[in-house]
C-alpha cells in the first residue's frame, strides 16, 4: 500500500515546541539537577576501566623488568599493582550500578510527572472550551490527542533527555582519553561521524513527517472504533444491517495505519545498519592502521594502548549511534508534540472576566432577560425543515443570524414556553442562558447582571438543565445522581428520586442505588432515564430551569410521569421551556412564539389561540385529530383546544 504525506505536515521542528518541552521540566528541575550529575558522575567513571586496562597491560601484567630476581630473566607481572588495578575495575562498575539505579528511577519519575502534567494540562483545558468545539470535532479525534498524542512521546520524555546527556559526556570523556592514546587513531575512528550525523538529520525529517500522519490516521481508527462500538452505533448497525460495511471501513483505515506504520519503522533502517556496519569494522581498520605505526615507527605504540583504545573505540560507537538515533526520534516527537499544543493554544471563547462576580444562589431571584440579542454560529445557519416554506409559498433563503434582535423578559418564578418551528432558534435561546455560547449583540441578564459579567462556576450553579437526550455515565445510579450534588445524604437522594417518580423503580434494579445503569443508561427506558435525570437536577436544586424538549422522545404513558416529575422541580423556579408537543406547555405564564431567530408572538395560550397566528396554526396542526393531547397542572383534559373532562384515570395524571 502506498501511503503519501500531505504537504501541510512537512514542518521544521519549531523553536518554540523546543523551549515549551524544556520549559515542561522546569518544576521538576532539582531532580532534573540531580539526574544530570547522577549522569556525568556513572558516565565519567565508564572510562576509568579502558584506562586501567592500559594500566594493567603496561604497567601490572609485565611490570617487572627482564632480569629481576622474581622473575627468572622474563618480564612479569607487578602484583602490587595488579591488586590495585583489579580492585578499582571491580569496584567502578559496582558504584557505577549503584549510582545507576537511583538515575533511572529519579529520571523516570521526572519523565512521567512531565507526561502525567501533559494530560492534566490538555484534559483541562479541553474542559473549558467553548460548546462549538465540542460540536466540530470528532471525539476520536479528542481521545487520540489525550492518549495516543501524549503517549507516543512518553518514552522520550522519559528516557531522551537523560540518554542525551549520558552519551554526550560518554562521548566527551572517550574522545578525549582515545586522543591522549593516539590522535591518529581517534582521526581513523571518527572521520565518518560528520557524514552520520547529516544523514541522520535528513532521516529524522522523513520519519517526522511520517510521524505526523500516522497520529493522525490513528486519531481516525480511534473515532471510528468510538462511533461503532458504542451502544448507539452498535444498534444502528445491526438495525441497518452495516456490520460488514463497517468491518471494511475499520479494515481500511487499519491497512492505512499499518502502512504508515510500517513505513516510519522502515525509514532509515538501511542507513542505520551501514552505520552499525561501520562501527563494526572499525576496530579491524584500527588494528591495521596500528600495524603499519609499529612497523613504521611513526609513533610509540604498544598493546596496552592498543586494548585500551579498542575498548574505548567500542564504548564510544554505542553512544555516538544512540545519539544518532535519538536524533532521529526527536524529531518525530516534535511533531506530536506540536499536536498537543495545538489543542492548548486554543482560545477559550468563555472565560471569566476580569471582574466577573459570585451571584449566590439563595439570593437569586431568576429574572431572565434577553436584551436586543443577536447571534450566530461560525457558519451561516441553513434551515432544511418545511418551515422554510413561508405563508406565501416561496422558499426561505437561509440567513446569517441564528438569533435577530431578540427581546423578552421572564419574572421570577414564571414558566416561560418557547414554542416554533424546528430550527427556529428555541434551543440556541437556551444556550445563551448559561454562556454555552456568548451573544455578538445585546446582553442576557440575570436578575439584571450580564451573564458574562458573572463566574462561570457560580452561573453554573443558579442554571438546571434537563434535556431530550439524557446522559447517563457508566456507573451506578448513586454516582449518577450525585453528580447533581457530590456531598448529598442517602435521604437526600431517596427524597430526590421519590420527587421524580423514580424511587420505587430504583428498589427493583438488582442493587438498588448501586446499580450500574449501563453505558450511556441502556439498561434503563427512555422515561426512566429521563426521571433519573429529572432527579439529578432536583437534587441540585438550582433557581433558573431549562427544559429542552424534555419529554418529545416519550411515549404517552413516559412523558406524563416525566410531567408528573417536572412539577415539583418547576414549582418555585423560574423555568424555560422548549417543546414542539404543544401539550407540555399550556399551562405555561407565558409563551414565546420564535419564527427564524425573532420572537414574532407573546402572550398567554388563550391569547395566542384568538389571536389566530402562528402559534394557533401549529396549535391547531397538533390538536386537529380531536384526540386527547394534554392533561393540565389542574388535571384538566384537553382534546381540540378544549376543556372535555377532569382526568381519572391513573395514567392520565
Amino acid at each position: 500500500m502506498r501511503v503519501t504525506v500531505p504537504e501541510q505536515d512537512r514542518r521544521p521542528i519549531k523553536r518554540q515546541t523546543v523551549r515549551r518541552v524544556v520549559g515542561a521540566f522546569r518544576p521538576y528541575r532539582r531532580k532534573v539537577a540531580l539526574v544530570g550529575l547522577a549522569i556525568a558522575v556513572t558516565s565519567g567513571l565508564g572510562v576509568v576501566n579502558p584506562l586501567m586496562i592500559r594500566a594493567v597491560f603496561n604497567n601490572a601484567l609485565f611490570g617487572v623488568p627482564p632480569g629481576s630476581p622474581t622473575c627468572g630473566g622474563l618480564r612479569c607481572p607487578n602484583l602490587h599493582l595488579l591488586y590495585l588495578y583489579a580492585g578499582i575495575m571491580i569496584l567502578v562498575p559496582v558504584l557505577t550500578g549503584l549510582i545507576g539505579i537511583g538515575q533511572t528511577y529519579l529520571s523516570n519519575l521526572v519523565g512521567l510527572r512531565v507526561m502525567q502534567d501533559f494530560r492534566n494540562a490538555l484534559y483541562s483545558h479541553l474542559q473549558f472550551m467553548p460548546l462549538r468545539f465540542f460540536t466540530t470535532t470528532r471525539t476520536g479525534e479528542i481521545q487520540s490527542r489525550l492518549a495516543n498524542d501524549v503517549g507516543g512521546v512518553q518514552s522520550v520524555v522519559t528516557d531522551t533527555a537523560s540518554s542525551i546527556l549520558s552519551n554526550v559526556v560518554v562521548i566527551v570523556s572517550s574522545v578525549v582519553a582515545m586522543l591522549v592514546i593516539s590522535w591518529q587513531l581517534t582521526v581513523l575512528s571518527l572521520f565518518m561521524t560528520p557524514l552520520f550525523m547529516w544523514l541522520t538529520y535528513k532521516v529524522g525529517k522523513a520519519r517526522q513527517r511520517v510521524a505526523a500522519v500516522t497520529q493522525q490516521s490513528m486519531a481516525d481508527l480511534t473515532t471510528i472504533t468510538e462511533e461503532t462500538l458504542s451502544v448507539s452505533g452498535i444498534l444502528l448497525s445491526k438495525a441497518f444491517g452495516r456490520q460488514r460495511h463497517e468491518i471494511d471501513r475499520f479494515r481500511g483505515e487499519n491497512e492505512r495505519l499499518t502502512g504508515l506504520q510500517i513505513k516510519q519503522t522502515m525509514i532509515g533502517r538501511s542507513f542505520f545498519a551501514l552505520v552499525g556496519t561501520f562501527f563494526s569494522i572499525t576496530p579491524a581498520l584500527v588494528y591495521l592502521v596500528a600495524g603499519w605505526v609499529i612497523r613504521g615507527h611513526v609513533g610509540a605504540i604498544n598493546s596496552g594502548d592498543l586494548v585500551s583504545f579498542t575498548t574505548l573505540q567500542s564504548r564510544l560507537f554505542f553512544p555516538i549511534g544512540s545519539m544518532l538515533q535519538v536524533s532521529s526520534d526527536v524529531q518525530t516527537s516534535m511533531a506530536l508534540f506540536d499536536r498537543i499544543f495545538e489543542y492548548l493554544d486554543m482560545h477559550h471563547e468563555i472565560a471569566d472576566a476580569p471582574d466577573a462576580v459570585d451571584l449566590p444562589v439563595d439570593r437569586v431571584r431568576g429574572r431572565v432577560e434577553f436584551s436586543d440579542v443577536w447571534f450566530r454560529y461560525d457558519l451561516p445557519v441553513e434551515e432544511t425543515t418545511p418551515s422554510e416554506i413561508s405563508d406565501d409559498g416561496h422558499a426561505r433563503h437561509s440567513r446569517e443570524w441564528a438569533l435577530e434582535g431578540v427581546s423578552l423578559e421572564i419574572e421570577p418564578g414564571q414558566l416561560a414556553a418557547l414554542v416554533g418551528p424546528s430550527g427556529a432558534g428555541k434551543t440556541t435561546m437556551t444556550y445563551l442562558v448559561p454562556r454555552f455560547y456568548d451573544v455578538q449583540r445585546g446582553a442576557v441578564l440575570i436578575d439584571g447582571i450580564d451573564v458574562r459579567k458573572l463566574r462561570l462556576e457560580s452561573l453554573g450553579g443558579l442554571i438546571g438543565i434537563v434535556t431530550q437526550e439524557t446522559y447517563l455515565f457508566h456507573t451506578t445510579v448513586r454516582r449518577n445522581l450525585l453528580y447533581g450534588k457530590p456531598d448529598a445524604s442517602q435521604e437526600e437522594l431517596e427524597g430526590a428520586a421519590r420527587a421524580a417518580f423514580i424511587h420505587d423503580r430504583i428498589m427493583e434494579l438488582p442493587e438498588g442505588y448501586d446499580t450500574v445503569v449501563g453505558e450511556r443508561g441502556y439498561k434503563l427506558s427512555g422515561g426512566e432515564k429521563q426521571r433519573l435525570a429529572i432527579a439529578r437536577v432536583i437534587l441540585k436544586d438550582p433557581r433558573i430551569l431549562i427544559l429542552d424538549e424534555a419529554t418529545s422522545s416519550l411515549d404517552t404513558t413516559s412523558e406524563r410521569l416525566v410531567q408528573e416529575a417536572l412539577r415539583p422541580l418547576m414549582r418555585g423556579r423560574t423555568t424555560i421551556a422548549i417543546a414542539h408537543r404543544l401539550s407540555t406547555i399550556l399551562s405555561a405564564d407565558v409563551i414565546f412564539v420564535v419564527d427564524r431567530g425573532r420572537v414574532v408572538e407573546r402572550g398567554t395560550h388563550g391569547e395566542l389561540v384568538a389571536r389566530g397566528g402562528l402559534y394557533a396554526r401549529l396549535y391547531e396542526q397538533q390538536f386537529r385529530s380531536g384526540a386527547v393531547e394534554a392533561v393540565t397542572e389542574d388535571g384538566l383534559v384537553l382534546a381540540s383546544g378544549e376543556v372535555v373532562r377532569r382526568a381519572t384515570a391513573p395514567d392520565e395524571l
